[in-house]
């Protein structure tokens, strides 16, 4: 039975995973191989999943939970897409808060499933911005409590792979100490610096990946309740809106100005946001699309894509990554909407989907440990 490639990407919110894999999935696609793209989030309504299915790559998503809680829909996923597509490689995106995904997803893969898969080493993308202020290199802005500052270090501890990108947002200076840092702190750990958004480095990160095999002696100790406490602290909004009533509206500035006041209301609630991913297209076209991000408050949302018309109705998908509550998430959304969609632009609109939570305490449906890799057969 001939095996398909199996490559996951972790890396905390806002590191820019979704547009690496993108650009993995083209890199493939033009030598030939069959992609097939697996998306995951602990709710429904994933942005990330209607910007990969808008370039019209095979996508599953796995919602409710993290791969490591879906393990089996993870597989179920894998199958449905190979039922329908066939696909030579697995390019798959897990929830930005999660860790100990090698001893969780990874080795399980491979030591359950190997006739089918072959497991690649784990890649974790970094935000250099992000990462600079996490490992106190620089001291401006604020940065994530103790416990989620644990997460974030633990996903840098367990991969075979650090991808440092955005390089193009730092100074030579800054990335130079940054490589060191990462150095020091992962010594044996394989380091790329790239910017996904431009494309300069990813070729040699590519081939490393793809040619790569999961080391099966890859293990760390972590401890759950921490990781828990962490993940606990982040506050997560989903949601859908659509509008009517428009004559020639720009959604590129409609996204825009939603972003400034999302960004701008909960940077001045005192919270710290991780991530904000808007999308619009007009209603019943999921291939025409605007999608934008937002990674750190007191900055300027990026688009990574733009509509090339005027809207006449659209819908709307809006996920927020925060420390912070979500009840202040769930307020600040609905303003922005009531200001943004009814007072400025006078839009008929409708919340279709709204969810606000906290994730859960992490419970992987397999783990494998040291002691039981060395007994496997």
């Amino acid at each position: 039975m001939s095996q398909s490639r199996y490559i996951m990407i972790g890396g905390f919110l806002g590191a820019g995973k979704t547009t690496s894999i993108l650009q993995f999935a083209r890199h493939l696609s033009a030598q030939g191989f069959r992609v097939g793209l697996i998306t995951n989030d602990q709710g429904a309504g994933l942005v990330d999943t209607a910007v990969v299915r808008s370039e019209e790559f095979p996508a599953e998503e796995i919602s409710g939970g993290c791969f490591c809680c879906r393990f089996n829909s993870l597989v179920d996923a894998a199958r449905q897409l190979t039922t329908n597509e066939r696909p030579d490689v697995f390019l798959a995106e897990p929830v930005g808060s999660c860790t100990d995904l090698v001893a969780t997803v990874s080795l399980p893969l491979q030591n359950i499933y190997g006739d089918s898969f072959r497991v690649a080493a784990m890649s974790v993308v970094v935000d250099p911005i992000r990462a600079l202020r996490i490992f106190s290199a620089d001291e401006g802005g604020r940065k994530f409590s103790d416990n989620v500052c644990y997460i974030y270090r633990k996903q840098l501890e367990e991969a075979e792979m650090i991808v440092i990108n955005k390089t193009d947002l730092v100074e030579a200076k800054q990335l130079e100490r940054l490589n060191e840092l990462l150095s020091s702190q992962f010594p044996g750990t394989k380091i790329f610096n790239v910017s996904a958004r431009s494309g300069v480095g990813l070729e040699p990160w590519f081939n490393a990946v793809y040619e790569s095999q999961i080391a099966s002696d890859k293990f760390m100790d972590i401890d759950y309740e921490r990781y828990g406490k962490g993940e606990s602290l982040l506050g997560w909004l989903n949601g859908s809106i659509s509008f009517s009533g428009c004559k020639e509206l720009d959604g590129n500035q409609l996204l825009a100005d939603l972003a400034t006041h999302l960004g701008r209301s909960v940077d001045q609630a005192g919270a710290e946001i991780a991530h904000l991913k808007m999308t619009i297209n007009p209603v019943g076209n999921l291939y025409e699309i605007a999608a934008l991000s937002l990674v750190r408050g007191g900055e300027e949302a990026e688009f990574s894509h733009r509509l090339s018309e005027p809207l006449e109705d659209g819908e709307i998908l809006l996920n927020i990554r925060a420390e912070s509550a979500p009840e202040l998430l769930r307020e600040t959304a609905m303003s922005a909407f009531d200001d943004v969609l009814g007072r400025k632009l006078g839009l008929d609109y409708s919340v279709d989907h709204l969810e606000h939570f906290r994730p859960g305490q992490p419970v992987p449906t397999y783990r494998i440990t040291q002691e039981q890799q060395v007994h496997l057969p």
